[in-house]
């Protein structure tokens, strides 16, 4: 078999496990299901992931990994504290309406699955966390921002305030677009951590 074949029987796998994960849970989505939506058979998918847990880690993986590579370019270096965040308000929020089913099953699994799919998700999207903590203390080291913020707390509550707009629009139409509510998120998100008096 091919390379480019087994790519786009990974692909296929991937694609289908995304859409049958957010349908039916980590519980409830089987192999076989799987398997069916992505037009293989479930050697194949063993082939290519060789547990469930392994393919749900991969399918997250995918989606943290396309944000990880977006802020490795040129969009978070425009030494602008305002316009790099933005820039990664933007992938995050394009990131999660591509993938609201997914977020919505994990947030609803979270309770019941916890050690299982929480914990994959967390260690899947912690090395885009940890660049967004490295340029938070970058910021600090040139003054950017307050020397006493904790960046970990404030990357956190940042991802928080964008994900909340995808729930709320989901509950009920809202009086704003997403670029108004990304700007206001940034306005006050950028005043809240800016230098403190007497900082430079």
């Amino acid at each position: 078999m091919s390379t480019e074949i087994k790519l786009k029987a990974r692909d296929r796998i991937l694609t289908a496990a995304a859409k049958v994960f957010a349908e039916h849970g980590v519980k409830g989505a089987t192999t076989r299901e799987i398997a069916k939506v992505a037009e293989v058979n479930e050697t194949t998918l063993f082939r290519n992931f060789q547990t469930k847990e392994l393919l749900l880690k991969a399918v997250v993986e995918k989606s943290a990994s396309e944000i990880s590579e977006a802020l490795s370019g040129p969009g978070m270096s425009n030494n602008d504290l305002r316009k790099d965040l933005m820039y990664y308000a933007v992938v995050y929020n394009q990131e999660l309406n591509k993938n609201e089913p997914m977020v919505r099953m994990f947030i609803g699994e979270a309770h019941r699955q916890k050690e299982q799919a929480c914990l994959i998700a967390v260690n899947a999207w912690q090395p885009v966390k940890d660049k967004l903590i490295a340029y938070m203390d970058a910021a600090k080291e040139q003054g950017k921002v307050r020397k006493n913020l904790d960046s970990a707390m404030a990357v956190d509550i940042l991802k928080g305030m964008i994900l909340a707009h995808l729930f709320r629009r989901g509950m009920s139409p809202v009086p704003y677009t997403t670029d108004e509510y990304l700007e206001t998120v940034l306005d006050i998100f950028v005043q809240g951590i800016a230098p403190l008096p007497g900082e430079s």
